[in-house]
């Protein structure tokens, strides 16, 4: 009995400080700046990035699927890298700077091997962190925003 009322305590703790996780897959488009540090070097910016789907999203973080863990040299997660990630959720494309913390290998063979990347969310707008708050708590349906198309809901 009183092993039932810790566990219920410390699971009930844990919500408080874990952010709730929602398994929704919406597609994402992670990119980056190379470093330019090269001293007096000129270098072209070089815009790359790649494209994946979203395993689950939270409030603070985000975990995301992509076939690469890493776009030419420069690898996702690591040095505390920030990435540039746009989601395209129902009521809009919203943007986003995350920090890759985790990585593991997903897939069944060689040739499906895909990378689950954990990421931290460092910056994001006031409006797009509206949008997203409101995607998580009512998930896939539509926002009230994409409905201004002229027709009167009353």
């Amino acid at each position: 009995m009183l092993r039932k009322l810790i566990s219920k305590i410390n699971k009930s703790l844990t919500n408080r400080v874990v952010s709730a996780r929602h398994n929704y897959e919406v597609p994402i488009k992670v990119s980056l700046e190379p470093n330019r540090n090269t001293g007096k070097l000129e270098m072209p910016i070089q815009h790359l990035s790649i494209s994946g789907e979203t395993k689950d999203l939270s409030k603070t973080g985000i975990a995301f699927i992509v076939s690469s863990i890493r776009l030419r040299e420069y690898y996702l997660v690591g040095e505390q890298r920030t990435l540039n990630a746009e989601l395209d959720l129902p009521n809009g494309k919203i943007t986003m700077q995350i920090i890759g913390q985790r990585y593991e290998q997903v897939g069944l063979h060689l040739s499906e091997t895909k990378f689950l990347i954990g990421a931290t969310i460092t910056k994001i707008s006031e409006d797009a962190r509206d949008a997203y708050e409101y995607f998580l708590s009512h998930g896939k349906k539509r926002g009230k925003e994409t409905f201004a198309l002229g027709i009167d809901k009353g």
